[in-house]
């Protein structure tokens, strides 16, 4: 069948000054689209830019585009950081699973999204390819839709389809998918974080990993465990052995059983090689991945989420640096809420006890503007490579108790004295 393809130029010129325009994230960021739409920065004034998680080189956000487009973001990552804590840009705090609910209740009515597909199949359907999560509500509720349409995106089952009429230009352009190697990058002591973890994962249970490091090295030592399951917001490479070894085989979920359920996946070729025309992966909406209520339904869920930093009585800071933004609310308070609700189930926060710079992350108080994502009333656990801190039903002296015994050993003596000038307990 033949598809009417037009050049970015034309696809983009349906962008107006004053118009708010969706980018599809992660490793279905359209970087082509996007710097082809900063060449029409001059006829563009205000345009409003919403995503999570772009990745690669957002050719809009640098300084010389200020008067053309604003970032205004809803989770933050690295390529639109400086411009969100800038006046070229924003934040909006707000929960991964009402992300969806911003776009269909036209609190942020989109007038355009821009997305990144597979090439349409028989029947006319592309795929939205590794990245379902806010994308699917972006592409229903957006006035227009833009379409890069690259033969290398993954073909991937569940919320995931967009049939071609649904789509107001399509732009043909192949490219490689940005990719993330995290096992690469794991230190010694987020191996050592992962081992704790383990230790607190049962047979049978479901698995929910957060972005970064951790969640692979927590996979990298499962391969002892039987008949795990997933329903996570993201996937990435850690996963792929552990469900080709029938370690992860999801058939005692309780929901969804013998299904792999993510909202994205962000990884390696080896990631995307696999998810490919595998049915065994159900990609969905985040708005029905990070329900705390679905996720609630799942049997031992073992929600594992990173932190900034978190405070003697159990506030975690997972968003910000002080004042400045440096990521978002995301889906930990989902899932550290619905594994609270699952039977067996485990919230977990995993951190090292120092940044690589010796910053100690176990403080007496959050940093001054600090975000709080996850409160003392919805802390469980909290593990770093010193060992495993439960503060569930703990009052503030016990917590702060437990959470010196996993800080930096050269930490704890700093630590101790706030201990005793507020709750009048010594560490030991």
């Amino acid at each position: 069948m033949m598809y009417n393809y037009v050049s970015a130029e034309e696809a983009l010129s349906i962008i107006k000054s004053n118009d708010r325009v969706f980018l599809h994230g992660s490793a279905c960021t359209p970087n082509y689209l996007i710097t082809e739409l900063a060449k029409q920065s001059g006829r563009l004034r205000d345009v409003e830019i919403v995503s999570i998680t772009v990745q690669g080189e957002i050719e809009i956000a640098k300084p010389q585009y200020k008067d053309s487009f604003y970032i205004n973001s809803l989770f933050v990552s690295t390529p639109v950081r400086e411009a969100v804590n800038s006046d070229r840009g924003d934040y909006v705090p707000v929960f991964l699973s009402e992300i969806p609910l911003l776009f269909k209740k036209n609190i942020l009515p989109l007038d355009v999204a821009i997305v990144q597909v597979s090439p349409p199949d028989q029947h006319g359907y592309c795929s939205l390819g590794t990245s379902i999560d806010v994308a699917r509500s972006a592409v229903d509720n957006a006035k227009m839709v833009i379409a890069q349409v690259n033969p290398k995106m993954p073909r991937t089952f569940g919320d995931s389809m967009i049939h071609v009429e649904r789509i107001t230009k399509m732009v043909l352009h192949e490219t490689d998918l940005l990719t993330i190697d995290y096992s690469a990058k794991v230190t010694e002591d987020e191996t050592k974080i992962g081992q704790y973890i383990a230790g607190l994962i049962d047979d049978q249970s479901t698995l929910q990993m957060g972005v970064g490091t951790i969640p692979d090295a927590v996979l990298s030592s499962l391969h002892n465990h039987k008949n795990l399951g997933i329903h996570t917001e993201m996937i990435s490479d850690g996963a792929v052995d552990l469900i080709a070894k029938d370690i992860i085989n999801n058939k005692f979920k309780g929901i969804n059983n013998n299904k792999t359920i993510t909202a994205f996946s962000f990884g390696t070729k080896k990631l995307y090689d696999y998810i490919d025309n595998n049915p065994s992966f159900a990609f969905m909406d985040v708005s029905y991945v990070n329900n705390p209520i679905i996720i609630a339904q799942n049997k031992n869920l073992i929600a594992i989420n990173s932190a900034i930093e978190v405070d003697l009585t159990g506030q975690v800071c997972a968003d910000s640096i002080g004042t400045y933004q440096f990521s978002g609310i995301g889906g930990q308070m989902d899932f550290i809420r619905g594994a609270a609700l699952s039977e067996g189930g485990k919230p977990i926060i995993a951190l090292t006890s120092r940044t690589k710079k010796g910053v100690p992350r176990i403080v007496p108080y959050l940093k001054q503007g600090a975000g709080v994502v996850t409160t003392r009333g919805h802390i469980h656990y909290v593990v770093t490579e010193y060992g495993v801190a439960y503060l569930y039903g703990k009052n503030m002296r016990q917590r702060a108790l437990a959470l010196i015994e996993i800080a930096h050993p050269d930490d704890r003596e700093m630590l101790d004295k706030f201990c005793y000038e507020r709750f009048k307990a010594h560490y030991h």
